[in-house]
């Protein structure tokens, strides 16, 4: 019987220290739910209906709390690579709270996913940015981090676990197609991820994030919607093959840097708004000045985001 009670008490022990050896994570997440419970109790208290030192207003006789509330939701999704070695680097990156960083998801190369955070929390993964208008996109986004260190290629079983996070907070969220970016998108002048590697016309094909037409941005190479200095249309094309005539891009009247603009960029730094774009949508010759055929791009997708 003392030989069982003991076999019984080491396979005990043993189990014990399997199932916390099988997350090393456990202690952090006590600290999450720690957390989560104490914003819990901060989300369940009614408003303030009397005057203190915290809040000194003219309050009415009694409390009322409307029934007509959810929650926020996020309405961007921002990418990033992670510019780490390796995947657990980046779960202790964002488990040490000296780093001040952190991210809703990462994805490593393998696919696996890692929801870090409630989706209803806020993230610190943008910093500081602006989209459009909106400068706390922390506030309104899901960050998500992938496992790259910035110079490798995105392998297959990462980006496709990627679409399908993409495609439930899409349709959980009600996120505009155009409103899935880059973390480079939102910080041209500091930030450079997701890579010039990351295949953007393949996301923006799944529905997620706005692509180029490249049929239109051929037309316009050709110049066959503002070239109207010809009579004849095909005398004009021989021209512009022989190089002797050279086609009208865009419209006179265009401004680059006001289409950047309307498409979201800060263009505080106009250097910088340009590389972020040719980073996005061209991924080479990112040099910061506008070549015709990356007038052309800039030009159609500029008539998507009107």
């Amino acid at each position: 019987m003392k030989k069982i009670v003991i076999a019984v008490l080491n396979l005990f022990i043993i189990c014990t220290l399997s199932s916390c050896a099988s997350n090393p994570y456990a202690k952090t997440n006590k600290i999450y739910k720690k957390e989560a419970e104490m914003y819990a109790r901060q989300l369940r208290k009614l408003p303030p209906n009397n005057t203190s030192e915290d809040y000194p207003l003219s309050y009415g006789d009694y409390a009322v709390g409307t029934t007509n509330f959810n929650l926020r939701k996020p309405n961007y999704v921002v990418i990033h690579h992670t510019a780490q070695d390796s995947l657990e680097q980046t779960l202790r990156t964002f488990t040490l709270p000296r780093t001040q960083v952190s991210a809703h998801y990462v994805i490593s190369k393998n696919g696996k996913v890692y929801h870090m955070l409630n989706d209803y929390y806020r993230a610190w993964h943008g910093g500081v940015g602006q989209w459009g208008s909106d400068t706390d996109l922390n506030s309104g986004s899901i960050g998500i981090e992938l496992d790259n260190n910035g110079v490798e290629p995105f392998p297959d079983a990462q980006i496709y676990s990627l679409l399908a996070v993409l495609n439930q907070l899409k349709q959980k969220y009600n996120i505009p197609t155009a409103n899935f970016i880059g973390h480079s998108d939102i910080a041209p002048s500091r930030k450079v991820d997701p890579s010039a590697l990351f295949p953007w016309k393949k996301i923006a094909e799944e529905g997620f994030g706005l692509w180029y037409d490249e049929d239109a941005v051929k037309q316009l190479e050709m110049g066959s919607e503002f070239n109207k200095n010809t009579e004849n249309p095909l005398i004009e094309q021989i021209l512009i093959v022989a190089g002797i005539y050279k086609p009208v891009i865009v419209p006179v009247n265009f401004d680059p840097m006001e289409a950047l603009k309307i498409i979201g960029y800060d263009i505080s730094d106009p250097d910088a708004a340009i590389k972020a774009f040719e980073l996005h949508f061209i991924q080479n010759d990112i040099d910061g000045e506008l070549s015709d055929h990356e007038l052309a791009v800039l030009y159609n997708l500029y008539k998507k985001y009107l």
